[in-house]
């Protein structure tokens, strides 16, 4: 488990702090199974190496757990395109169907 996952300010039940599916933070007896990045809105695996290289360079105060993908997935976040490739292509490929294109010809202008 990532020491960064301990709540060392925790006192009473629960000594780790997990993120739910409301991005608000609570307490567990259990550690998360996959970690976060909170301000890009990307969860992966305890062990990606993406994540593992950004911790020496001030990652940690950003990096939220989650008990598992669905709660992830509920905050808003998505998988890593590093430790979860396949899952982030699916996602991927989703976002892309999801966002409407312009569909206008090119050059049709209404100002032209």
């Amino acid at each position: 488990m990532p020491p960064e996952q301990q709540d060392r300010t925790a006192s009473g039940a629960g000594g780790f702090t997990l993120l739910g599916p409301d991005r608000v933070p609570y307490r567990s007896d259990t550690p998360g199974l996959l970690g976060g990045n909170g301000r890009l809105h990307i969860y992966g695996r305890l062990d990606c190496p993406s994540a593992l290289r950004a911790l020496g360079k001030g990652y940690a105060r950003h990096r939220v757990f989650f008990a598992d993908e669905s709660t992830a997935i509920a905050a808003g976040y998505r998988p890593c395109g590093n430790c979860l490739r396949e899952k982030y292509r699916v996602w991927k490929a989703a976002s892309r169907t999801a966002i409407p294109s312009d569909s206008s010809p090119a050059g049709d202008s209404l100002n032209g």
